[in-house]
């Protein structure tokens, strides 16, 4: 049964995955559709991103009401119900509307399966699991692409991904013995219950909190920057045509996806903090590779150095969560955790545009550099708050 359980769960990372570049790649016909500005793609955007927020800040409160089980498949349901509504709406107020439950919806089970799977299994699962992530956010655009080649349209698109994450919510809703199985309780909320779930002042008073929280700020602001911004650099200070840049940009991600395959082997060998530490290294490595001055060859290998340091830091900080603040505690840092993730991917690929706006798109490896160093300083200061032995 339990194993049963983890084959749910990698379903639900993957579906996690599916929605997420949806909007990128069907927007390009869907303002046109919508009769509306191309910038408009940003209003969408950050209301899902604050509707993610907020969820995300409630996650520890409905998981102690409700357990893992529920929130996952009440959510699932949620963003199921808020893709469909995106494949009937010929209106852009209406779009803005549906992506309130859209962002609702992520938020909570993002915190949830994240901690239940922090506390409940391996390290390498973790890893696994964010691949799974990384492989359905890589099968959403390609589902939309067959959609758009197909002459059906982006509705459909939005259709075919929410008939999958209807799938899914009949599963988990047919799931919900196996989680409380799992936690050996009659009720998988009774442990949950026996303390009241945490206001976010006293999440962020915890020692190591604020350290935790803007380590996780600058690797979420990191990635999101990077994966934005690095075809513009390509394009715009190295010389690669918009194509190879295109092509090349994307090895950012391949590097994320096929390094946390081989994390999940390496956490075997590894503990948390020493796979962070690793990963910080080879990001520097490729930030290193990316500022040297040679055409060819060094700009895309740099780009694959940095997604291979990213691959093993956001589940690695995650997992750890619980050794550090402990399994009480662990739901309610984690969902401010993941708040901060989304202020940060929200917020600093936008100022990162100005920077490139109004000084030199050139900056950005210096951009990234920073974010890194600031980044692993709150990691070791978090260390060293927490007491944990420095591995």
């Amino acid at each position: 049964m339990i194993h049963l359980l983890l084959a749910v769960i990698y379903l639900s990372f993957i579906s996690l995955g599916l929605p997420d570049a949806l909007l990128g790649s069907a927007w390009p016909s869907m303002y046109i559709a919508f009769g509306v500005p191309i910038s408009y793609a940003g209003i969408i955007s950050m209301i899902i991103s604050a509707g993610t927020i907020i969820s995300s800040l409630q996650s520890d409160r409905l998981t102690r009401r409700f357990g893992t089980g529920m929130v996952t498949a009440v959510s699932v349901a949620m963003t199921a119900l808020a893709l469909f509504g995106f494949s009937i709406t010929n209106s852009f107020p209406l779009l803005c509307l549906w992506a309130i439950p859209y962002g609702l919806g992520a938020g909570s089970v993002d915190a949830s399966l994240n901690n239940y799977v922090a506390l409940h299994y391996a390290s390498r699962h973790m890893s696994w699991l964010h691949c799974m992530w990384g492989l359905g956010a890589s099968v959403g655009p390609y589902i939309m692409g067959y959609a758009l080649t197909g002459g059906k349209g982006w509705h459909m698109g939005y259709r075919y991904i929410a008939l999958l994450q209807i799938a899914l919510t009949i599963i988990l809703f047919f799931s919900l013995p196996l989680w409380k199985k799992r936690t050996g309780t009659t009720s998988e909320t009774a442990d949950e219950k026996k303390e009241k779930a945490l206001t976010l002042k006293q999440i962020i008073a915890i020692p190591g909190a604020k350290a935790i929280l803007i380590t996780f700020f600058c690797y979420c602001a990191f990635e999101q920057t990077a994966g934005l911004w690095a075809g513009s650099y390509l394009v715009l200070f190295r010389g690669y045509t918009a194509e190879a840049a295109a092509e090349y940009a994307a090895l950012f991600y391949i590097g994320i996806t096929v390094g946390r395959a081989f994390s999940g082997f390496l956490t075997l060998k590894f503990n948390d903090v020493q796979m962070i530490r690793l990963g910080a290294a080879i990001i520097l490595l490729g930030i290193i590779t990316l500022l040297l001055p040679f055409d060819g060859i060094a700009a895309p290998a740099g780009l694959v150095l940095i997604g291979l340091g990213c691959a093993p830091v956001y589940p690695c900080i995650i997992h750890s969560t619980p050794v550090h603040f402990g399994a009480d505690k662990s739901q309610a840092v984690i969902g401010v955790q993941m708040a901060f993730a989304y202020i940060g991917s929200s917020l600093t690929p936008p100022l990162f545009g100005l920077i490139a706006n109004y000084i030199h798109i050139a900056l950005l490896p210096v951009c990234l550099l920073l974010l890194l160093l600031l980044m692993t300083v709150m990691h070791e200061l978090l260390l060293r708050n927490t007491k944990k032995p420095a591995a």
